[in-house]
């Protein structure tokens, strides 16, 4: 396997096979690695992955290396960040800003939150592809599994037996627990081929009805850093655990001049970078008189120096009507060759809007534009592969995977392409997104692209040909701005990274391997931004996988391999 519009106006090769002989690592027995490792890929700090009590069995994993017919790298000692490491009892430990802001835990991105494993769903309706446009045949079929009866959560899957199916329209999916399901991605396999004017070819899309209930109360403390899941109210009393509230933070004058984001002038016209409030979702777990433990760590920190007089509002609320369950599976998705600008319509593979807990794995693409786009909570995308014949052209670069939505898990994701972000965010985004273990072959970027995002892991990714971006674009697009704070790249691989220091927040760059950058805000050449935290730069760092030590640490091993490893 190989592996939406954000911007408003800004500016197929898969890798050469080893010729060598492979031993996947899964035949080795010994821990849960991807099955698509293999010696010859493989560094050493992966075998490096969970816990302390791995490290006295070094010698017999070299040992087996060596029996391999690849070669086996030098053992090294393993080396550790300073920002997060196995403590003497095998426990992470955190080292904290002068405030208290740390690296969060990320775990608790993707499917379910985190740890759990994609389900099966029972097959109810099976297809075979006909002459002409498929479209309303599959999507009756898709509009009869959603009135099915729900057990353990799921309807059943609508199975696409293998071939070609011709589609000139949108599939839609809108009911929960429905899975659209192939019979595999590759050539043999289920095959939908976007014929007719551009589109979407599966549209996942929920309208939840979200009403605040209650008093709001404010957050009490001077300062909450980025990282937490603990802060007091005001008055607590309206409150109860299992609540549903939303944090609102507001944007200020204040707070804009602090992060020099009043000064964004473009063409001689001044640049809006965000107004109105920041806001994200949490459940309460408990309340402790006037403190309220949430369910998943806080992305960004909470300066009362910044909020204004109205400060941060926590805010109950109710959910209805809120699908979940949805699945895309095992299948290819072909459009024709698209080249042009982001002006132009394109063909897009996928979207998914407005629901909780769903997925899509073993998805091949071919040739769609901004062609992944991720606006839900709780979602994974496992084993997805995007091969560009032909790059777009202009300036303004196209995403293949916009990620701008809570809890979001990018698993073992491959794109091929050039002139494009291969990842990036929209604004506002409040995480924790995490790429894993991705490949992105050619000239692009893994860059948030706009308007203050925070809480995104890159773990053990690779971008040869390109960079990983964590920066102020400043009056790039209508006033971008800073797009990322409190981000991650942990043991990555890349041409190049620029890592900027935005006021007030962090950025990391630990255990990588690529040049890094210091430039200037863009359309400025002086003076250059102070840059983020770089750590144990041109060196890997143990754990191999800060998401796969966090989640074995907080949910066991068995989570681990719920998540494919």
């Amino acid at each position: 396997m190989i592996f939406n519009t954000l911007c408003d106006k800004e500016y197929s090769n898969p890798e050469k096979p080893c010729q060598q002989k492979r031993l996947p690592i899964s035949q080795l027995g010994l821990m849960s690695i991807p099955a698509n490792r293999d010696i010859c890929n493989m560094r050493l700090p992966y075998l490096l992955l969970i816990g302390p009590g791995l490290l006295p069995f070094i010698g017999i994993v070299t040992l087996l290396l060596s029996k391999a017919d690849s070669p086996s790298p030098a053992v090294e000692p393993a080396t550790r960040s300073q920002w997060v490491f196995p403590g003497p009892e095998g426990k992470l430990t955190y080292k904290r800003l002068e405030r208290g802001d740390r690296i969060m835990d990320f775990s608790f991105a993707g499917y379910m939150g985190g740890g759990v494993s994609l389900p099966t769903a029972p097959v109810k309706i099976t297809l075979t592809p006909a002459a002409g446009d498929n479209t309303e045949a599959i999507q009756a079929a898709i509009d009869k599994v959603s009135v099915m009866p729900v057990v353990n959560g799921l309807r059943g899957a609508v199975v696409l037996g293998p071939g070609v199916y011709s589609c000139e329209k949108p599939l839609s999916m809108i009911a929960s627990g429905v899975i659209l399901r192939g019979s595999g991605s590759g050539k043999d396999g289920t095959i939908i081929n976007m014929t007719g004017a551009p589109h979407t070819c599966i549209v996942v899309n929920g309208t939840p009805s979200i009403q605040p209930t209650g008093k709001p109360t404010t957050i009490s403390d001077a300062y909450v850093p980025s990282g937490t899941r603990t802060f007091s109210v005001a008055d607590p009393s309206g409150f109860a655990a299992g609540d549903t509230i939303q944090i609102s933070r507001p944007v200020t004058a204040a707070w804009l001049a602090f992060m020099g984001m009043d000064r964004l002038v473009r063409d001689g016209k001044k640049q809006t970078w965000i107004s109105g409030d920041i806001s994200a979702g949490r459940v309460i777990q408990k309340i402790v008189k006037n403190s309220l433990t949430v369910d998943v760590p806080l992305t960004d920190s909470y300066d009362a120096g910044f909020t204004g007089p109205t400060g941060v509002t926590v805010q109950k609320f109710s959910i209805a009507q809120e699908p979940s369950q949805i699945g895309i599976e095992d299948l290819r998705i072909l459009s024709p060759g698209q080249s042009g600008t982001i002006d132009e319509t394109h063909n897009r593979a996928l979207t998914i809007n407005g629901i909780t807990d769903g997925w899509a794995r073993n998805l091949e693409i071919f040739n769609t534009v901004n062609s992944v786009s991720i606006t839900a909570q709780r979602i994974t995308l496992d084993n997805v592969s995007i091969v560009h014949d032909l790059p777009t052209t202009g300036a303004a670069k196209p995403a293949d995977l916009n990620g701008s939505g809570p809890q979001l898990l990018f698993n073992r994701c491959r794109i091929t392409g050039d002139n494009l972000f291969f990842f990036a965010t929209g604004a506002k985004v409040t995480g924790p997104i995490v790429l894993l273990n991705c490949v992105f072959q050619g000239n692009g970027w893994i860059q948030p692209h706009q308007r203050w995002a925070t809480g995104l892991l890159v773990d053990d990714c690779q971008v040869p040909g390109g960079g990983i971006d964590f920066m102020d674009r400043g009056a790039m697009g209508s006033g971008h701005g800073w797009a990322i704070g409190w981000s991650v790249a942990w043991n990555c691989q890349a041409k190049s990274y620029l890592n900027q220091q935005p006021p007030g927040a962090a950025n990391w760059v630990i255990g990588c391997q690529g040049e890094p950058q210091k430039k200037a805000e863009p359309f400025n050449s002086l003076p250059l931004l102070p840059e983020g935290i770089y750590d144990s730069h041109g060196t890997p760092v143990a754990p191999a996988s800060l998401y796969l030590a966090q989640l074995a640490e907080r949910l066991g091993n068995q989570a681990v391999e719920n998540a494919g490893y």
